[in-house]
């Protein structure tokens, strides 16, 4: 084994283990456990450099990427970074969303890592144990093989903090069967291993036990540097390692959350969730709470989001999504709720618009708005 980091103390190690065939296996481990591993510009960078550089190196047959701890694989990006951002930015009076230096570069490298993710040349399996959340979604959903245990818990809850299912999450929401991503988006409701296969968002359970072994399975695979047959090889590998969960509440209230998405217009599937009956159903109340508590302005723009998204491409979602993000940082809910959620602590956000009502199309019109580039083009613009 031969380590690539440089501290054990690294918000990301690296680390490459022999294999078969003279092949080695890059392994990504994000380390800030303390934070469930949230996701920094750091990290970002570097995860970005160091998946290129493997990319690269003829010797890599696979990547996995994984989360220090037991409690999660990510459970989101750096919203304290953000806050402090944003509210300089308000400070400063400045009209242009794209005088946020940090949050552009936040969003811009962000998005253009989990798109690279997507198109990755050669097998990533992502280990997506315990809490995978918002930006987590983003580092695990273009993994070409995406592995949750009996502890991994997935969600896109941002309408708690006044942002919208980013990451390609509108591109990804928009394909879950049954019309069940406007659901998620709009409750943020939890996601089982069974239920996140169910959604598209995983591919394979494993007992979290079989961790180390799925890895000496990697290290005796017979790697054949041909990206197409290793990546046929991870698939039958890890069906001969896995097992079938047991179906999630998603899936169990699959009928009934048919019925509440084709209810018409958003403030009909609004109201249709708020009137579904949740006696003894903790996980319907807990998405009709979640919903009746977040911003508006955040139901608005993800119902926007997926149905622009279902007639785009991944990588133009990714283009559309990055504008909302920013003009969200500029004058949106953003920053109300995370001081609401994580700053002072108070949990009652005054959200701007207050109602569903306020936040009519025309209103979430202007965060499509495509700014004038420094550069003078989309940051994103060579994504295809």
């Amino acid at each position: 084994m031969s380590a690539v980091e440089l501290s054990s103390q690294a918000p990301v190690l690296f680390e490459e283990r022999a294999s078969a065939n003279g092949k080695r296996i890059g392994i990504a481990t994000l380390n800030a456990p303390r934070t469930l591993n949230g996701l920094s510009l750091e990290m970002t960078r570097m995860l970005d450099a160091q998946l290129r550089t493997w990319a690269d190196d003829a010797a890599i047959a696979c990547v996995v990427l994984q989360g220090a701890g037991e409690k999660a694989f990510c459970a989101g990006g750096d919203l304290h970074g953000l806050y402090r951002s944003m509210r300089d930015y308000r400070d400063s009076g400045a009209a242009d969303i794209t005088a946020n230096p940090y949050a552009a570069a936040f969003f811009e490298e962000e998005y253009r890592l989990d798109f690279f993710i997507h198109t990755y040349p050669k097998p990533l399996l992502c280990w997506g144990h315990g809490i995978v959340m918002g930006g987590g979604i983003g580092l695990m959903s273009g993994a070409s093989h995406r592995v949750v245990t009996e502890r991994s818990k997935l969600a896109m809850p941002e309408i708690t903090v006044g942002l919208f299912p980013d990451v390609g999450g509108s591109w990804l929401l928009a394909r879950v069967p049954r019309g069940a991503g406007l659901f998620l988006a709009l409750t943020g409701a939890p996601l089982n291993a069974g239920d996140a296969i169910y959604a598209g968002l995983a591919d394979v359970y494993l007992d979290s036990s079989r961790h180390e072994a799925l890895l000496q399975a990697l290290a005796a695979e017979p790697w054949s540097g041909d990206a197409a047959a290793d990546r046929d090889a991870l698939t039958a590998l890890l069906k001969r390692m896995a097992s079938k969960p047991a179906p999630g509440p998603l899936q169990s209230h699959a009928a009934l959350v048919d019925e509440l998405v084709d209810a018409g217009l958003l403030e009909a599937v609004v109201a249709a969730i708020a009137a579904a009956p949740s006696d003894d159903d903790p996980w319907l109340q807990t998405a009709q709470a979640t919903l009746a508590a977040g911003a508006p302005g955040s139901a608005r723009l993800a119902w926007e989001l997926q149905r622009r998204a279902a007639t785009l491409s991944l990588a133009e979602t990714f283009r559309l999504e990055c504008i909302a993000a920013l003009h969200a940082a500029a004058h949106g809910d953003f920053a109300e709720g995370i001081r609401a959620l994580l700053i002072d602590k108070d949990r009652r956000p005054r959200w701007e618009p207050a109602t569903l009502a306020q936040a009519t199309p025309a209103w979430a019109e202007g965060f499509f708005s495509e700014p004038r580039w420094p550069q003078g083009r989309h940051p994103l613009h060579d994504l295809a």
